[in-house]
């Protein structure tokens, strides 16, 4: 419980002091929420664990089952419409923004949900789903759609998720997560480039041919003045 009020005042520059994060943070107080219903669940105990998730996501618009299994010293900021699934696994120093799911692709059996690492940011409105790891220190851009493991030390965006940037040690930044490549401008620009070389390819060939048909056509000039002229 103090590991997640460290994490929040240690990394959240709008948190004042301990006393505010105690009593304004939803995502705090959903994982406490969580801890007390995920033993009982544990204990196997019918009903009351499900109870107390439907309070918390009715108090703070975080729902996570029962079953989910969290680690110590994580931070959801702000929270709102954030969905975690039974088999989900969340290590420690991860940190999770609203909208974010943690869910299934279908009815499987068993595992079927992610397990997150060590060190993991998801932004806003992510989604991860089926049973895939990432693992520590990855780094989900806002919007962005994971249904593949993602290795260490890695930045996925897009729609599927795909890896753009690798070997990023970002655990001492967290919050800088606005600071994502785009893949998406990077290909455009590369096409932009490329016909802006085949515009000027084609207009040095276009001069090329008007300065080759010049002398031709004061030959065909002369020859027409030579027929009219009565020359034959």
């Amino acid at each position: 419980m103090f590991d997640n009020i460290r994490k929040i005042k240690d990394n959240d520059p709008a948190a004042k002091s301990y006393i505010e994060v105690i009593l304004c943070y939803p995502g705090l107080h959903a994982l406490w929420f969580h801890s007390i219903a995920h033993f009982l669940y544990v204990c196997k105990i019918p009903l009351i664990p499900r109870l107390l998730n439907y309070i918390a996501r009715f108090l703070t618009g975080i729902d996570i089952h029962p079953g989910a299994k969290i680690a110590s010293g994580i931070m959801i900021d702000h929270g709102m419409g954030i969905v975690i699934g039974e088999t989900a696994e969340i290590g420690t120093g991860c940190l999770i923004y609203q909208g974010v799911t943690l869910g299934g692709t279908g009815k499987e059996s068993g595992k079927r949900h992610p397990t997150l690492r060590e060190n993991v940011v998801i932004g806003s409105g992510a989604k991860v789903l089926g049973n895939i790891v990432l693992e520590n220190n990855v780094r989900v851009g806002a919007g962005s759609v994971v249904m593949r493991d993602v290795p260490a030390n890695c930045t996925v965006v897009g729609i599927p998720g795909r890896v753009v940037k690798s070997d990023e040690r970002n655990s001492e930044h967290m919050l800088d997560h606005g600071q994502m490549p785009d893949p998406v401008a990077k290909v455009f620009s590369i096409l932009l480039e490329k016909i802006e070389t085949l515009q000027k390819d084609m207009a040095d060939l276009s001069h090329e041919q008007n300065s080759s048909k010049k002398p031709r056509k004061i030959e065909d000039d002369i020859l027409q003045e030579f027929i009219h002229g009565g020359g034959i």
